[in-house]
């Protein structure tokens, strides 16, 4: 059976779900996801294609750097709204194909394998996708574009260059295509999995298009790139290989949380917000019922420094205070007075939590009414949310719990 993927993305996803709620037109429309209320450092989550098209905005840019445009909405971001929509779009996905033919690659974009569909549905690729878009304008109010191609890199290559610039945004691209469409993208960064670093080094052995590292010979790439080289001619090439059906199962997992400071912290005072992190990962932890073999620490300096250590423990845990006893040691053998402006933890080398190892340095009773303790906590937050039942410190004005148990990845919920 052919293979036939597409990719699909929801153009301007988040400044689109603000004015599918609105009723309005994204073309239009001067809207522009960014909380007014914060910074002018703050950073902009997404601007309609209307802001885009007339006034040259980007998506990449802070609130100090918008146009003064009349009329200008502001909305706040509502990552639990946007996180709904995306589940919703999903969901349409799978009234089409089954989940097995379905990677969602982020919030916004997935592909689907529908060649095993058009038979079924007795229509072509660009019909069938015709047909997806529809039922997720019809039904959420959200623009999709789409590229389609033989394989998940041609089709990403088709709907970054070609499906998301213009009505009725599809692009169908074949291997006849890549002479003439895949090998005329300049710079050669615009092609999906090729990162300025690449591209510097396939300066440095003079190529500079994406014709050129097609017919380089394979040896010299090999040379410079080891396996990666061949991987490049391939792309160069419009061959990739990769098959949705066989999903990614990583052999390591971790759980991490961090934070960039709104101003620069003593070590004292960051002792505190590491002890926040600490709750809300252990509860995380216990949620999805693993244990932590191994913890880590990152510290981000004022003056540009940083300080990361890890800590394997002598028996994977869940418990609470035991995960902060190995971060507070981390932290404090470093001794420098420096204002920290950025923290992370995380834990690794997780297993799952069968059965919790004692410790012998500890009375069993202890640790059992320790684990009580933890597992009332949770019950508390899962039914009443993260903000019932909180530390008394997290009164004090340098606390970050409350605001951050209020936000999805670092925006309002």
């Amino acid at each position: 059976m052919e293979k036939v993927i597409a990719i699909i993305d929801l153009k301007s996803f988040y400044a689109s779900c603000e004015c599918a709620c609105r009723h309005l037109d994204i073309f239009t429309t001067p809207l522009v996801c960014v909380d007014p209320y914060r910074s002018e450092n703050s950073v902009v989550m997404s601007v309609t294609p209307f802001l885009k098209e007339k006034y040259g905005c980007s998506n990449v840019c802070r609130k100090k750097e918008l146009p003064d445009v009349p009329g200008m909405i502001y909305a706040v971001p509502r990552m639990s709204y946007y996180l709904t929509m995306s589940c919703k779009v999903v969901s349409i996905f799978l009234d089409f194909v089954s989940e097995e033919d379905l990677h969602v690659y982020s919030v916004d974009e997935s592909f689907l394998n529908i060649g095993p569909y058009l038979k079924m549905y007795h229509c072509t690729a660009e019909e069938l996708v015709g047909r997806i878009q529809k039922a997720i304008k019809d039904k959420l109010g959200l623009l999709a574009t789409a590229g389609i191609g033989p394989n998940m890199f041609l089709a990403k290559a088709a709907l970054d260059n070609e499906g998301k610039k213009r009505a009725p945004y599809i692009a169908h691209w074949n291997y006849e295509d890549v002479p003439t469409k895949l090998w005329s993208i300049e710079p050669i960064t615009k092609v999906w999995s090729i990162s300025t670093g690449t591209s510097n080094h396939l300066a440095r052995i003079g190529i500079r298009s994406l014709k050129e590292l097609a017919l380089a010979p394979l040896d010299l790439l090999k040379k410079e790139f080891g396996i990666m080289g061949e991987q490049l001619k391939d792309l160069a090439n419009g061959i990739d290989e990769s098959d949705i059906q066989n999903k990614y199962v990583p052999q390591n997992t971790s759980l991490s949380c961090g934070q960039t400071l709104i101003r620069g912290y003593f070590p004292d005072e960051a002792l505190l917000l590491l002890r926040e992190m600490n709750d809300d990962l252990s509860g995380r932890l216990r949620a999805q019922n693993s244990l932590a073999g191994k913890v880590s620490l990152y510290v981000g300096y004022e003056n540009g420094t940083s300080y990361g250590k890890s800590w394997t423990l002598p028996y994977k845990t869940d418990d609470t205070d035991t995960l902060y006893e190995a971060i507070e040691d981390m932290f404090l053998a470093r001794t420098d007075n420096i204002k920290i402006r950025g923290l992370s933890i995380s834990y690794g080398s997780l297993g799952e939590g069968d059965s919790v190892q004692l410790s012998l340095f500890e009375s069993q009773e202890d640790q059992i009414e320790r684990s009580r303790l933890n597992d009332a906590l949770d019950s508390i937050h899962r039914m009443f949310g993260d903000n019932s039942v909180l530390r008394a410190s997290a009164l004090l004005e340098r606390s970050t719990a409350m605001r951050r148990n209020e936000q999805i990845g670092g925006h309002r919920r």
